[in-house]
């Protein structure tokens, strides 16, 4: 057995206690884990200096000079300090320790010469550096001409020693013991040839100790490829295998329900980015192999008359379907737009969530197992082990990445039949290079156009001096026959904070709007559900004019005829919040607004937040700069997912090598889909080595 998989305390220099440390601070079972601990950050100590040269207050420098002198110094309080006096062709540099001083009297001899680092303080016009890191000259300046690693540490592990000193020198140690064997090539020799790779072995030396910037470079552009390249390849076999051997049931006949509802009840023209996706949904349900597609559209956009279309296709051809939302208020939400848009067919629509108990749930349960019911739709209540169809052929969930993995895979056993055809949509867009790693193994349709008709939303930033004009702008759109959302930020941890607030906006809107003039309306999160559905539909019917609200309502609320979004101390919401809640006005024929109300002080993030929301209403280019701003580990979903696993990989500066990698996976799974070929079973035996749960790759024999 290689040393590097033996227990991480029986290398050299660690033990029980370092050893225990390790495992708990950083995961680290064996010395390999230790090696793919890469460092952060590298102190460059390539450039050797004059003295003369160093000026600045705060620099690092190396030099290299002569002992002049030693002297320990007698201070106040009876402490000592240690002084040195250091000499290169340029000039003298003091050198000066507090600690330590007895140990450094020993070591250091006067008239040897020395390579010193450290940060420079200038006083008096004199240089001078305290408590510098010291190395006795070795005749060649090259070999103390290095990058040294700094890797990220805890507070325990500095204490047992393991500061960026002890850790540099365990991988020293490491390193000085292994071989070219114990790091075979993972790569085809065409692909390292291509893209001048360096080997495993030299990138795992150089990641940790190169000599200079380009050899830090390839190590890392290395190690980076290799992290999207398996990952690619791993979804895209997913992806392939699925498709070789998952069948699905066959949607052979556009019948009488899709083209009765498509010609006569239709409520608007499609646009050709809708048509084309209904093209790819059919394309997949008809080829006997099971759908998974995602469907990407922002707020607006039209998913749901898509969904509701692929739903007909399946009921014409004898299967049920079910749209699964993740919030109740959503769920409502299609479920009346679904049954209005098919109240003159004879379809029949059910709902289920919760809240629905007794005997309608059970009548709703019983209707699924016979087949009455041909749409069902709902919360989380759906993915429950009682709800059973009698046969689901085609099962929808949006906003997918709120829902588990688990849940989703649990609607493959609603049915006796072959497994349903899935279609997830969501309306948070997502950057291209996020998609490749979030669905990689999924198809991808996107819906890049709105209805014809609809007009950009007007949006403006207004600071506290400027609510006075704002007051008197609501009032002209309320004059003209328009509503009005008012946003409060709803953060978890000072509920209470955000309620107060709201609850003062709602009585300054009072004071600014009277009674019997003006209705308001108010809707929050800790209102009972029968309270929050009284207000909403006081909005809807139009009944008030006013909407103030906490961010319940960034999904869920179709109201064409509200026109204006205020959303107050925007300074406190994510860009894509932002832009899901502005996604609720816009939604008729009239012109339509967004005022994002902040206090004075602003931070250059929520700037940037803003200014963006003002320059585009495009959700995808709002999703790249949020990308930018939060990092992917922050955007919805990606928890989940792993994406934040990668050790070198950045999502937002690295996409020219995400692009490679993922077009040579492509490239590869193409020409031998089973991993079979000669020149590909380096990435075989790799991925088989590393897949620590088997998954899919036990499918390759």
């Amino acid at each position: 057995m290689s040393f590097l998989i033996q227990d991480i305390e029986f290398l050299k220099g660690v033990g029980p206690v370092r050893g225990e440390a390790l495992r708990s601070e950083l995961g680290v079972k064996c010395p390999m884990d230790l090696l793919q601990q890469y460092p952060f950050r590298y102190i460059d100590k390539t450039k050797v200096q004059l003295i003369n040269e160093l000026k600045a207050d705060g620099d690092i420098a190396l030099v290299k000079g002569q002992l002049i002198t030693l002297e320990k110094i007698k201070g106040k309080n009876n402490r000592h300090r240690l002084s040195a006096l250091i000499k290169d062709s340029s000039g003298f540099l003091e050198l000066v320790w507090f600690q330590k001083i007895k140990m450094l009297e020993e070591i250091l001899k006067e008239g040897k010469e020395y390579i010193i680092y450290g940060k420079v303080n200038v006083f008096g016009g004199k240089a001078s550096i305290a408590h510098p890191e010291m190395e006795e000259f070795q005749n060649d300046v090259a070999l103390h001409q290095t990058f040294d690693p700094v890797y990220s540490s805890t507070e325990k592990l500095d204490g047992l020693g393991l500061d960026a000193k002890g850790r540099r020198k365990l991988v020293k140690n490491i390193l000085e013991k292994v071989s070219p064997a114990d790091f075979p090539e993972n790569l085809p020799d065409e692909i390292v040839a291509r893209l001048k790779l360096p080997t495993r072995f030299e990138t795992i030396h150089w990641v940790h100790f190169p000599k200079d910037e380009a050899q830090k470079m390839h190590a890392h552009n290395r190690i980076k490829f290799e992290e999207f390249f398996f990952l690619q390849i791993q979804m895209l076999f997913t992806k392939a295998t699925r498709k070789l051997t998952l069948k699905g049931e066959i949607f052979e006949n556009v019948g009488p329900i899709f083209n009765t509802f498509y010609s006569k009840h239709l409520p608007f023209e499609l646009t050709n980015a809708q048509k084309r996706v209904i093209k790819e949904i059919r394309s997949d349900v008809g080829g006997g192999k099971q759908m998974n597609r995602l469907l990407q559209g922002d707020v607006g956009s039209g998913k749901t008359i898509v969904a509701l279309l692929s739903m007909l296709l399946a009921i014409d051809n004898g299967y049920q379907t079910c749209l699964v939302a993740p919030t109740e208020i959503l769920a409502q939400q299609h479920y009346a737009t679904i049954s209005n848009q098919l109240k003159e067919m004879e379809v029949k629509v059910a709902f289920l969530s919760g809240s629905i108990k007794g005997k309608p749930r059970q009548a709703i349960l019983e209707q699924l197992a016979v087949g009455d019911i041909h749409i069902l739709i709902g919360t989380h209540a759906v993915f429950e082990e009682k709800v059973v169809f009698k046969n689901l052929g085609l099962s929808i969930t949006d906003e997918q990445h709120r829902f588990g993995v688990a849940q989703r895979a649990s609607m493959w056993g609603k049915t006796d039949h072959l497994p349903p055809h899935i279609l997830v949509m969501t309306a948070t867009p997502i950057p291209r290079t996020l998609a490749m790693t979030l669905y990689g193994d999924l198809d991808v349709s996107v819906i890049d156009e709105l209805p014809p008709g609809r007009k950009d939303i007007v949006t403006v930033h207004r600071y506290e001096s400027h609510r006075p004009r704002v007051y008197e702008f609501m009032k002209e759109q309320i004059a003209n026959g328009n509503q009005i959302y008012v946003v409060y930020p709803l953060i978890e941890e000072s509920a209470t904070l955000d309620l107060k607030d709201l609850q003062q906006g709602y009585e300054r809107l009072l004071h600014n709007f009277p009674r019997p003039d003006y209705q308001i309306s108010v809707v929050h999160g800790r209102m009972k559900a029968k309270d929050k559905d009284f207000e909403m539909d006081r909005f809807v019917k139009k009944v008030t004019h006013i909407m103030v609200a906490t961010t319940v309502i960034e999904v869920g609320v179709n109201v064409p005829n509200a026109t204006t979004m205020i959303i107050e101390n925007c300074e406190r919401f994510g860009l894509s919040q932002l832009h899901q809640l502005r996604g609720r006005v816009g939604r008729g024929a009239d012109q339509s607004y967004c005022l994002l109300m902040s206090g004075d002080k602003l931070s250059n993030d929520a700037r940037t937040r803003i200014k963006t929301m003002c320059a585009t209403n495009n959700g995808f280019d709002i999703a790249e700069v949020d990308l930018e701003l939060r990092g992917p580990g922050e955007i919805e979903g990606t928890r989940q997912s792993g994406v934040t696993s990668f050790k070198l990989l950045n999502l937002i500066k690295d996409q020219r090598i995400m692009t490679v990698a993922r077009h040579l996976a492509e490239q590869i799974l193409e020409d031998d889909p089973t991993l079979e070929l000669a020149k590909n079973i380096r990435i075989r035996n790799y991925l088989r080595a590393t897949q620590k749960n088997g998954g899919n790759w036990a499918l390759i024999s």
